[in-house]
């Protein structure tokens, strides 16, 4: 692995490239958004497509011989092996979030080794915010200020506090959270669930609906930097790499500080 020092020089590397992915996303949306309908049935709109098209351009000469796997291209038909060490890209997280006019979207960038995200960035365009992580160090910064401040996790609240979709819901996920009883919760779009828990706001965040590697492995690398952990249900690690399931995710709970 490469040294601390390195991968968090690389997830700034990260930021500045989701930066200016957010800036094309913003100027789409400024001049109106098409949108389409991909053969899962889920929406893309040229913003997607654009962003994505920039950062595989910017990582490609940033780290030309490390595998990268996005969304769009996966989408079309392009589906790379992993490696040992690959790039995981979600151009436009939240793409029912950003159509509906909503600001709660994101472009996700990581750098995942051994099944395990170690960088990742999480920037939140609309919102003027970026969360990035890397082993030892996490956190945010906001508007055009680019010097970080330091997140942390925080221990659990009473009653805790589970951040769950907005656009997508499941009975697994809402019995699991029933079975708790005394909990509040946030409803918020895209991979600011793992920021809010990152940054200390939030407690939880259980998934036992479908996901893409890539909508999770940049929130997941934040988290995990930043003190937290995401687990199976069975309190086993939750990997990546997974090409011949076509990169999807099975269940997972994501928590603020390992549950003991």
């Amino acid at each position: 692995m490469p040294s601390a020092r390195d991968l968090r020089s690389l997830a700034a590397a990260f930021a500045d490239i989701a930066d200016e992915a957010g800036t094309i996303i913003l100027d789409i949306k400024r001049r109106g958004v098409e949108t389409m309908i991909k053969a899962d049935a889920s929406p893309v709109t040229e913003a997607d497509q654009a962003a994505e098209k920039h950062i595989i351009q910017r990582l490609r000469d940033l780290l030309p011989d490390v595998p990268l796997i996005a969304e769009e291209q996966v989408s079309a038909g392009v589906l790379p092996e992993a490696g040992r060490i690959f790039l995981l890209v979600d151009p436009l997280d939240g793409t029912r979030e950003f159509v509906a006019g909503r600001a709660e979207y994101t472009v996700n960038i990581a750098l995942v080794e051994d099944g395990a995200p170690v960088v990742g960035v999480v920037g939140a365009p609309e919102l003027g915010r970026l969360y990035a992580g890397a082993p030892g160090w996490a956190g945010r910064r906001d508007g055009t200020d680019k010097s970080f401040r330091a997140i942390a996790t925080r221990t659990m609240t009473d009653p805790p506090v589970a951040v769950t979709s907005i656009s997508h819901r499941d009975p697994q996920t809402e019995a699991w959270l029933t079975r708790w009883g005394r909990i509040d919760r946030c409803c918020i779009g895209s991979s600011l669930k793992f920021a809010l828990l990152a940054e200390g706001q939030a407690d939880v965040y259980p998934r036992f609906g479908p996901t893409l590697e890539w909508d999770t492995a940049a929130g997941h690398a934040v988290l995990t930097a930043a003190g937290g952990v995401v687990l199976k249900p069975d309190n086993t690690a939750f990997t990546y790499g997974k090409r011949e399931e076509g990169y999807r995710n099975g269940a997972f709970i994501a928590w603020g500080r390992a549950p003991s």
